[in-house]
């Protein structure tokens, strides 16, 4: 599956360990909107069963180490991701400690057992090509499915793959961290929007799943998942980077002007010294800049409790 080529849009570890604290403010934001954790607690229902709980494109972890503290009771997380070099990129704290899942229909991997509340967590990181794969996953047994940061790198053919397993299973859905195009500078640029207008377009190239929705992603699953029957609610997520009060504000909108640069040049090469003109005032202004950066959170949930 192919790499973006921006490091905006790129699955480095280092990139994914920096956007990790903004990443989760802007959840906490929009599940509080959205009251998550209420919904699916009631959705689900009184069982002492764990949740079961599938992430999809999980890099190193920082949805589940997110989430899984908010779900408070046990749990079983199959973590997927085609990038081995992330799902080895996890924490010490998971290292394999078990070798089966409790009621798991077949051997999925070694697993991770990470002591939350009185109940570890029970994490199972799995290498697959969710491109060409998906439909290998154990659908039939998931309550809640998520994934961050990654339908807007998808195309409608795979999103409407996504929403048939889910309704077919009738599992719950979270997909957090989606890109809604909206780049707000402060102080701002004359070119800060052309800038922005360039990468929303270099976003649209094939990530591996056919031509990527970008922006675009939201709307289409909101409207594919209420075709399906499911009840669905929005949030924005977005990231508040700012130079100045943030620890890692700067060298997020040091990597940010970088990758949107970067991204920009490549989609219009013949504009680059324009581009680059962009990249020097930001880089020069930096220190006294804030940036919001666009997402919406979707959660859905199926007409039916999962029995």
């Amino acid at each position: 599956m192919k790499q973006p080529p921006s490091t905006v849009d790129g699955f480095s570890a280092d990139w994914l360990g920096l956007r990790e604290t903004f990443d989760s403010d802007a959840r906490a934001v929009a599940a509080r909107q959205m009251q998550l954790v209420d919904r699916l607690q009631r959705w689900r229902g009184p069982t002492s069963r764990p949740w079961r709980v599938i992430d999809l494109g999980c890099g190193t972890g920082s949805n589940l180490r997110w989430l899984a503290p908010r779900l408070v009771c046990a749990q079983q997380w199959l973590a997927v991701d085609h990038d081995p070099a992330l799902l080895h990129a996890w924490p010490a704290v998971f290292e394999a400690t078990a070798t089966s899942l409790v009621n798991a229909t077949a051997d999925l991997g070694e697993v991770a057992l990470w002591p939350l509340h009185s109940t570890p967590v029970q994490i199972v990181r799995r290498q697959l090509d969710l491109a060409e794969h998906l439909e290998a996953l154990p659908w039939q047994h998931a309550d809640l499915v998520t994934g961050s940061a990654l339908i807007d790198l998808v195309g409608p053919a795979w999103l409407k793959r996504l929403v048939t397993n889910c309704s077919a299973a009738q599992s719950s859905l979270l997909l957090t961290i989606s890109v809604d195009g909206r780049h707000h500078w402060h102080p701002a640029d004359r070119d800060d929007p052309w800038v922005s207008n360039a990468f929303a377009e270099h976003q649209q190239r094939d990530k591996g799943f056919g031509a990527a929705l970008g922006a675009g992603a939201v709307p289409l699953l909101v409207r594919l998942l209420r075709e399906a029957g499911y009840r669905v609610f929005q949030a924005h997520s977005d990231w508040q980077v700012d130079a100045h009060d943030h620890p890692q504000g700067q060298t997020m909108i040091d990597a940010m002007v970088d990758g949107l640069a970067r991204a920009a040049q490549e989609q219009m090469p013949a504009e680059a010294p324009r581009v680059r003109a962009w990249r020097t005032r930001r880089k020069t202004s930096a220190s006294k800049s804030r940036l919001t950066v666009g997402h919406i959170d979707v959660l859905a949930l199926p007409p039916e409790r999962k029995g």
